[in-house]
């Protein structure tokens, strides 16, 4: 039974502990400074990619919402061919725009695809908006509308024959950001 005193002992100067602390401001430990998290880019290639897809988007949208050309007459066909070739240089100076601000993929020596891609696009433009302007000047006169219509095709079958996707392509390691990017995924889609 000696026990007990000491149990008894111990639990006494634990409570003269408990309330030697009462009555005492509590001091809380200073608040933790704030913290900033910096994410890391975690692929900064699949988001090159992904960029590129959606400059290059802007064409692809504006060529699935062409206004419709109406051959019934001669001003008709002009003017809406002349409507239809302002729609594509609008989509194709929205894409130059995009692919322009998104400079250099993150990859070395792997910008030429993009590059060529600009080219191509800015040649067509070119000639589409000639084409549009030719139509322009020359409506009314039946000939020469249709000679104007034939560039105004031209640059349209060189528009159908470009795979836009090529530059990213041709690089291993972008062709593997391609995978990785969902905006390059839904593009490279078949219509349907």
């Amino acid at each position: 039974m000696r026990q007990r005193p000491t149990v008894f002992a111990a639990l006494t100067t634990m409570l003269a502990i408990g309330l030697a602390g009462c009555g005492q401001p509590a001091t809380e430990p200073p608040p933790d400074p704030p913290v900033t998290t910096i994410v890391p880019h975690a692929d900064p290639t699949a988001d090159w990619a992904a960029g590129y897809c959606d400059a290059v988007t802007h064409l692809v949208r504006t060529l699935a919402d062409l206004p419709a050309v109406d051959p019934s007459t001669p001003q008709k066909a002009s003017r809406t061919s002349s409507d239809l070739l302002s729609s594509v240089v609008g989509g194709l100076d929205q894409s130059l725009a995009g692919l322009n601000a998104l400079g250099a993929p993150p990859v070395p020596s792997a910008d030429a695809g993009r590059k060529d891609v600009i080219r191509q696009f800015a040649e067509i433009r070119a000639e589409a908006e000639n084409a549009r302007q030719r139509i322009e000047t020359v409506r009314g006169n039946a000939p020469a509308t249709k000679a104007a219509l034939g560039e105004a095709k031209a640059a349209l079958d060189r528009i159908d024959a470009l795979d836009y996707l090529k530059g990213l392509k041709d690089v291993p390691a972008l062709a593997a950001a391609e995978q990785r990017a969902p905006a390059c995924r839904r593009l490279d889609q078949p219509a349907g």
